[in-house]
């Protein structure tokens, strides 16, 4: 199934990775609503559950594993955070060089003194690296080795990093899809 990228508006992905969470959560709407499931009777009785659907961009998350609505909000704004990176595109010049994509703001760290990406999904740095190597993987129609000469990175190491965290994996191999190419295993 294709899946059409949430409207930005024109404006850059950064209009919104950048606020602090109560200014993010201000643009959401939120719901709260009973979870079903597991969780004895208290999760049955009380609405614990949040979705937030962020307005200006449609994104939409939930969060319904704990049995506190303060930490379901907690964990559905970072879900939101997660999502702007994994499903917002910047497009990005088709003139662009491996020197320029080092200097943009959210990829600047990401690479380790021995030029690699290597870092876990808990590091700060790690979702806005995402965001660009995503739309890295965009501009070059989703072939990995081209993505990986822009990126200053080996095919590999790109491969290891796309794998880190099976929602990047996934959207990679569905860019991939929609380039018609093969998924990557």
């Amino acid at each position: 199934m294709a899946h059409s990228p949430p409207s930005t508006n024109g404006l850059p992905r950064t209009t919104w990775s950048r606020l602090t969470e109560p200014q993010l959560l201000a643009q959401c709407e939120v719901d709260t609503y009973r979870a079903s499931g597991p969780g004895g009777q208290k999760r049955n009785k009380t609405s614990s559950a949040v979705r937030l659907r962020h307005l200006p961009t449609g994104l939409i998350v939930i969060a319904e594993e704990s049995r506190s609505q303060h930490d379901n909000k907690a964990k559905a704004l970072k879900r939101l955070w997660h999502a702007l990176f994994l499903g917002l595109r910047d497009p990005l010049s088709p003139a662009i060089t491996p020197d320029a994509v080092a200097a943009l703001l959210d990829y600047t760290d990401a690479r380790g003194r021995d030029g690699r990406l290597h870092m876990s999904a808990k590091d700060p740095r790690f979702w806005p690296a995402v965001g660009v190597v995503l739309d890295v993987l965009v501009l070059v129609e989703a072939r990995v080795a081209d993505a990986a000469a822009l990126l200053g990175v080996s095919t590999g190491n790109l491969i290891d990093f796309l794998g880190t965290e099976p929602k990047v994996w996934q959207e990679a191999n569905q860019l991939r899809t929609a380039a018609g190419h093969k998924t990557l295993r």
